[in-house]
C-alpha cells in the first residue's frame, strides 16, 4: 500500500484480505439460508422439489399409474441422511391435532415419493403458519389411505353422494358446489 491510497481514503486488500471478506460473505449468505430455511418449517436438507415457486418450480407431478393418483407436495426435502421428507405447508393456524384430510393428503404424498423415487419417506410434514406436526408414514396410515382411494373409486359412479361435513366454508371452495344439492350455503 502507498501513501496515496492511504490518503484518498481508498482501501487495497491483498490476496489474503480478498480471501478472509469472501469466507464471510459465504458464511453470512449461509446463516441467512438457513434462518430463512428454518422460519418455512422446513427440516434440514437440501430442498429437492417445491411447488411453492420459492425456488425454481418443479414441472414434474408425481404420479402413481397403479393407482391412477396425482400430487405436487408443497416441498420435498432431502434430509442429511438420505432420506426424503414431503412437506405439505397450510395458510392457516394450526389445529390441536391436524385434520385427517390434511394427515391422508400428506400420507398421499408419502405414497407418490415412494413410488417416483424409490424411497419410502419416515414420515411427511404439516406445516401450518404457527406450528409443523411431523406425521409418521406407517403401514397403518398408508393402508388407510389405499382404503380411501378405494371408496372414492366406487364413488365416483354413484348419482348422489352424501356430503361428508357441516362446514359452509369448505363448501364455499368446492369445485362441486355448483352441482351440489347438499351444499350449506346459496350458489
Amino acid at each position: 500500500m502507498n501513501e496515496g491510497d492511504l490518503l484518498s481514503g481508498g482501501l487495497v486488500l491483498g490476496p489474503l484480505g480478498l480471501g478472509i471478506t469472501f469466507i464471510l460473505l459465504a458464511a453470512a449468505a449461509w446463516l441467512f439460508a438457513s434462518s430463512k430455511q428454518e422460519k418455512t418449517g422446513l427440516p434440514s436438507g437440501k430442498v429437492i422439489y417445491t411447488d411453492m415457486g420459492a425456488w425454481a418450480e418443479q414441472e414434474d407431478t408425481l404420479f402413481s399409474p397403479g393407482l391412477q393418483l396425482v400430487g405436487r407436495p408443497d416441498y420435498l426435502v432431502e434430509a442429511n441422511n438420505g432420506d426424503l421428507i414431503p412437506v405439505e405447508v397450510k395458510s392457516g393456524n394450526a389445529p390441536r391435532r391436524p385434520y385427517e384430510s390434511h394427515i391422508l393428503q400428506l400420507a398421499a404424498y408419502c405414497l407418490l415419493v415412494e413410488e417416483a423415487f424409490g424411497i419410502r419417506p419416515s414420515h411427511g410434514i404439516l406445516q401450518y403458519r404457527d406450528n409443523a406436526f411431523a406425521i409418521d408414514y406407517t403401514d397403518e396410515l398408508e393402508d388407510d389411505l389405499l382404503d380411501l382411494l378405494a371408496d372414492m373409486r366406487e364413488d365416483m359412479f354413484e348419482e348422489e353422494i352424501d356430503r361428508s361435513h357441516n362446514d359452509q366454508r369448505r363448501c364455499a371452495r368446492c369445485g362441486v358446489m355448483a352441482f351440489c344439492s347438499q351444499r350449506l350455503i346459496d350458489w
